[in-house]
């Protein structure tokens, strides 16, 4: 059985910050895990390097039920993103590591392909609902089938989910936090008129998303997802903060919208009662911040139980080691929903070599042995950390709210 010799982390920033994990075994194999935390890296950095590391040397890395037991219960002081991303990292790395000694693609070893394929979504955005819709057809034009649609809303000098670069969008944008200004009246006016126009022109043969991002009460999230029906969306993503799982109840009273959550989630028990009591459609808990692939296929089960399906985080910050193990599991389990897929800059696909591949609106994680994901360390360094913040919201009279 291979044993863990050596594991290090790895900071870089080809355009934005990645934390990985490198796990090295005494037969020559090697596994890698994403361990990025959005605005707060170099915590998960300590937390690895500090705590995690000197447990792992020694030990079996076959056993990965064990370790991921072993760093959960044996912190005593369970789950949070920093606690659960450094477990990930280790999950994803020996899982990696498990199927290259098989020479088999990750998602063999979790059941075999139950499609042939992973839907993906694109992000269509722009400051005007017509330079959104122009940015939509493009990718249509490029073979997707769902498109998330985020327009700016008048009077507001930014809003989330709008970038310069139509490309790439990275909202940890400043050493410090930038702050932004929302006004909710506003943005409840503007969004069904997007989506209004955007069935008038795009057509009933696309699926449309959208996120809230967490920006709304409970009654303010039900009226929205009531004027948006007539538009038929594929969901409606973080339509309020949900710490309070029963804040979907209300929105769920007065609305058939499909409703997604769950990017921040780090736990099943984040998600427990919002499956079990049928509030949501689509649970979006990411491989990375909810403890790897073994704490996600059990949510993805428990979902299963209820037909909510994953919709699984895929944003930029989230490296191609994320993204490569979220593929695995979404190819292999039964209530699979969609993939989110936000392209990386050139420079992060070269630091992180991979092999999945993107084609009629699907995404496939490849068949090569383990997650078909590495690192180039030697490029990596070029690259070194820059401390970047996300932004924070304020009311327009100056309060803080929900970014």
């Amino acid at each position: 059985m291979p044993k863990i010799t050596n594991a290090r982390v790895i900071v870089t920033c080809p355009g934005r910050n990645f934390v990985t994990l490198k796990i090295e075994t005494d037969s020559g194999v090697h596994g890698v895990g994403d361990a990025t935390l959005n605005g707060r890296e170099l915590a998960v950095t300590s937390y690895l390097e500090d705590h995690v590391i000197p447990c792992l040397i020694g030990r079996d890395a076959h056993r990965i039920e064990d370790t991921w037991q072993f760093l959960y219960r044996g912190a005593y002081w369970r789950r949070g993103p920093v606690t659960m991303a450094a477990i990930a990292a280790v999950d994803v790395a020996l899982w990696d590591i498990k199927a290259k000694v098989a020479g088999l693609p990750l998602y063999q070893l979790l059941g075999g392909a139950s499609r042939r394929g992973c839907m993906v979504y694109g992000h269509a955005n722009g400051d005007t609902i017509e330079e959104t819709l122009r940015e939509a057809r493009r990718y249509m034009d490029l073979g997707y089938r769902a498109v998330r649609l985020q327009s700016g809303v008048p009077g507001l000098k930014s809003t989330y989910g709008v970038s310069k670069d139509k490309d790439f969008y990275e909202p940890a944008d400043a050493d410090l936090p930038t702050e932004n200004r929302w006004s909710t009246e506003s943005y409840l006016r503007s969004t069904p008129e997007l989506f209004a126009a955007a069935r008038k022109q795009l057509g009933w043969d696309i699926h449309l998303l959208h996120d809230v991002h967490h920006r709304l009460t409970p009654i303010e999230a039900a009226r929205l997802a009531k004027d948006l029906e007539p538009y038929r969306l594929f969901w409606l993503e973080d339509a309020v903060t949900a710490e309070n799982q029963t804040n979907f109840r209300l929105i769920r009273g007065h609305s058939t919208t499909p409703l997604a959550v769950g990017e921040v989630f780090n736990t099943i028990w984040d998600c427990k009662q919002l499956i079990e009591e049928q509030l949501i459609d689509y649970i979006r808990a990411a491989v990375l911040h909810a403890g790897g692939i073994t704490h996600l296929r059990r949510i993805a089960a428990l979902a299963e139980l209820y037909k909510v399906r994953t919709g699984c985080h895929g944003a930029t910050d989230l490296s191609p080691i994320t993204m490569a193990a979220a593929l695995h599991l979404g190819l292999a389990i039964p209530n699979f929903g969609i993939q989110e897929y936000m392209r990386h800059t050139a420079d992060t696909d070269a630091v992180f070599p991979h092999n999945y591949r993107f084609a009629d609106g699907y995404l496939h994680p490849g068949d090569a042995p383990g997650l078909g994901v590495d690192i180039d360390e030697s490029l990596a360094q070029k690259f070194p950390y820059k401390r970047a913040y996300l932004p924070v919201n304020r009311l327009e009279d100056g309060t803080l709210h929900d970014w």
